[in-house]
């Protein structure tokens, strides 16, 4: 390649580049008491910050840490920008994503974009993650554990989670926890099962062990343990003993009974609904006959007029108060 060829190249990519940072620029950032946020459309920067803040109070309770800093948010309908915000590629399925590294967190806009869950759950999601990160400093929690814990503040777990688990069970599509380190490359279907099975090991060891096991757990990887390690610590089980302990829970909670129990509530709460629709469509119909009914009363056309040419000569038959 020329050095000319390469000089047009470099300047063809600043000039695709320049307007996405020009747009970017136009966005005025709104300091709050914890939070900074940019957002696209301001109006949602009221709600967001009372979500953050109710869950910022929950996570510096939990984890034991003062959350004293000011991480940016961004809220954008830009997708290239939005890249360019969290610093990497991003799955077509994923609407929000957090970067502890530059303490900032990013979501699509709702206004553009369908984000498949309710704004507050994201902004609680992402938020975690940052939280997580700023309790452990430059140690990283593996992506279970990490994905786990903003699942259990955000409280996403759902209908949908447990039919996919019971799913996973049945065809032996459970999948190892360090595998989850891979979950953007995963498809929509086994990412999940991937979060499904982060929450369930979260919870199952706050439920076996108390908040005090998830603190131990984060404090060991604070000062650089192995997760091996910290697993220890906070459960008394190595990563291979805790993973088996898992899988065995996981066994006796998901199963054909559990999949066939799922499907039945759904297709119970569907007849209902047919049944409560089909009701309502029937009582508007009742009284909408009433209301015809009624008016037939005063707008009746079945009349006697008796003779027409000599209408007094011949008495009508159903007109009593002539006698």
């Amino acid at each position: 390649m020329t050095r000319t060829k390469a000089y047009l190249l470099g300047l063809l990519a600043l000039v695709s580049v320049f307007p996405v940072a020009a747009a970017a620029s136009d966005i005025e950032p709104v300091e709050r008491e914890h939070f900074v946020y940019y957002f696209d459309s301001p109006r949602y920067i009221d709600y967001a910050d009372s979500v953050l803040n109710s869950v910022r109070r929950e996570l510096t309770r939990l984890l034991h840490d003062s959350l004293s800093y000011k991480p940016a948010v961004y809220m954008l309908e830009d997708l290239d920008y939005f890249r360019e915000v969290i610093r990497g590629n991003f799955p077509d399925w994923g609407a929000a994503a957090a970067v502890p590294t530059a303490r900032l967190m990013a979501i699509k806009s709702p206004d553009r974009y369908n984000l498949n869950k309710p704004l507050h759950e994201l902004l609680k999601h992402e938020y975690s993650h940052l939280a997580v990160a700023h309790r452990t400093g430059i140690r990283s929690v593996p992506r279970w554990f990490d994905e786990g814990m903003a699942m259990l503040v955000s409280s996403e777990w759902g209908w949908s989670h447990n039919l996919a688990m019971s799913k996973a069970a049945i065809f032996g599509e459970f999948i190892p926890l360090r595998e989850i380190e891979n979950l953007n490359r995963f498809s929509d279907g086994k990412a999940q099962v991937a979060y499904s099975q982060s929450y369930l090991a979260v919870s199952y060891i706050q439920r076996e062990y108390g908040d005090s096991g998830l603190v131990i757990f984060l404090d060991e990887i604070a000062r650089g343990a192995l997760i091996s390690e910290a697993l220890t610590a906070s459960t008394g089980a190595t990563y291979r003993e805790f993973e088996e302990e898992f899988n065995e829970y996981l066994a006796q909670r998901f199963n054909v009974a559990s999949l066939f129990l799922d499907t039945m509530w759904f297709w119970l709460a569907l007849a209902i609904i047919v049944v409560i629709g089909a009701f309502l469509k029937y009582r508007k119909r009742r009284q909408y006959y009433k209301k015809w009914e009624e008016e037939e009363k005063y707008q009746s056309t079945d009349f006697d007029y008796g003779d027409p040419d000599h209408p007094e000569r011949i008495d009508d038959d159903d007109e009593p108060w002539r006698s």
